[in-house]
């Protein structure tokens, strides 16, 4: 019980109890007893090594015992996802070719963590190229969902999604390109934040792609943000930014002007349990005095099915380079999917490219002048985690990101924060978007949310 107890504080409760004496080894193997637990069922980590666990822990504990700290976050447990390099590493990006490439350096990421002290657990699995909403992958087999392991953790970012409802840590970093950090947040229960472009910086920057937090609370992720939102020149795409307060507060919602979007516009239709927690999630917003409008559905379905043909292309760019032997080591979804994309010609591939700046256009046109927007995260909750995606079929355009992935293009911040469960007990999340540049005051708006959703609160200790 004691071990457990460690390895589920909090940062800040263990920042203050470090401060006080405790020792990080003690935390760290606590987390180590946690994983190793649960691993065996979850298998949310793809690099983990508990003896340079217990190095990273007892450097930090001679930090604290020499009153040098490297940062108040010194010693605290994070985990970061496979695809965020670490220097020597193995980063194969969830398919089971041979000989993956090592990491030549730190992403800027795990230079900010390790330079404020924190104590890198290991990486987390994530499906081929990241191209499945789920946890499945031709190298790790199928990572789990820590509440209930018949169901998926959600993907890409599938181990960190497993890895922080399962308590390996109060940290945990994933990527996210058209929901990958949300969707694991709203199947997971999980507090996460999709962060403005370029704010958090990457070492391999592409269009609609971010890094951002991933945790049990929102307090976590203006805690993780407070070390990773830090610009760095080897991010090419990244933005100067006014200053942000991660500390910032909402006292309540009644000077601000919210959006609230039922219907996507596209995709999947929303099953009814998540559109009544939804409305459960709106009417807290509402009975506090926000000034709240309805704004119709902006995405359309040639802009996905466009851009779904577009990821197709680059990925069979990919595929097509590889062997024919090498080709049928990649998961065969992912393949028959990525394979899609050869039917397009050089014009049809430009027309899917342009659907990107479609998509920013008319999200930035429909959320213009909201301080927030309201939608559910995904249109349906978790499902078995053996199946690749929420609708099977790789030959159709993805019907489950219609709600999360405008804000990748658009480039604006969309956090979660879990705002129900359907009536057999699967999270539901809720996203809570803003104007670009303004993560501090969705953070402060979702942390608000946390505060008053009562019956939405996930109770961390059912999970096995």
């Amino acid at each position: 019980m004691l071990t457990t107890s460690l390895a589920s504080r909090t940062s800040a409760e263990l920042s203050q109890a470090y401060a006080e004496g405790l020792d990080p080894r003690e935390v760290a193997e606590a987390v180590i007893e946690r994983v190793q637990e649960r691993e065996p069922v979850l298998n949310a980590l793809y690099l983990f090594d508990p003896e340079q666990v217990r190095a990273d822990a007892a450097a930090s504990a001679r930090r604290w015992a020499a009153g040098a700290p490297l940062s108040r976050w010194d010693g605290v447990p994070a985990t970061v996802k496979e695809n965020v390099w670490r220097k020597g590493r193995p980063a194969p990006s969830g398919t089971a070719l041979p000989e993956p490439p090592l990491a030549p350096s730190n992403a800027p990421i795990v230079d900010r963590l390790e330079e404020a002290g924190v104590v890198i657990v290991g990486s987390t699995t994530m499906p081929d190229w990241g191209m499945l909403s789920s946890g499945v992958s031709s190298l790790h087999g199928i990572s789990r969902n820590a509440w209930d392991p018949t169901l998926t953790t959600g993907g890409s970012s599938a181990g960190a999604g497993a890895a922080a409802a399962a308590g390996y840590g109060p940290w945990h970093v994933g990527t996210d390109i058209g929901g990958s950090i949300r969707l694991p947040g709203s199947w997971a229960g999980l507090a996460t934040l999709k962060p403005s472009d370029g704010l958090v910086p990457l070492h391999a920057p592409y269009k609609g792609r971010v890094a951002g937090p991933m945790a049990r609370s929102v307090a976590e992720l203006q805690a993780m943000m407070s070390v990773i939102a830090t610009p760095d020149p080897r991010d090419y795409l990244s933005r100067a930014y006014s200053a942000m307060n991660w500390a910032a507060r909402l006292a309540e919602p009644s000077r601000l002007r919210v959006a609230v979007q039922r219907e996507a516009g596209s995709g999947a239709p929303v099953e009814p349990d998540v559109a009544a927690a939804f409305e459960r999630a709106v009417g807290l917003f509402a009975g506090a005095g926000a000034r709240l409008e309805e704004v119709a559905p902006f995405m359309p379905a040639e802009a996905l099915a466009g851009l779904d043909g577009f990821w197709r292309t680059r990925s069979w760019n990919d595929l097509q380079a590889l062997p024919p032997e090498q080709q049928e080591l990649v998961l065969p979804y992912i393949a028959r999917w990525a394979r899609g994309g050869a039917q397009y010609d050089g014009a049809a591939t430009i027309r899917n490219f342009d659907r990107q700046a479609q998509i920013a256009q008319v999200t930035r046109a429909a959320t213009d002048g909201f301080d927030l927007v309201l939608s559910p995260v995904a249109p349906m909750a978790a499902f078995p985690a053996e199946r690749p995606m929420p609708i099977d079929d790789p030959d159709q355009p993805m019907a489950h990101i219609s709600f999360t992935l405008p804000y990748n293009m658009s480039g604006q911040p969309a956090a979660t924060v879990n705002c129900g469960f359907t009536a057999d007990g699967r999270t539901i999340g809720l996203q809570i978007a803003g104007p670009i540049g303004a993560d501090d005051a969705v953070l402060a708006a979702a942390a608000w949310f946390e505060s008053v959703r009562e019956q939405a609160t996930p109770d961390w200790s059912l999970v096995p």
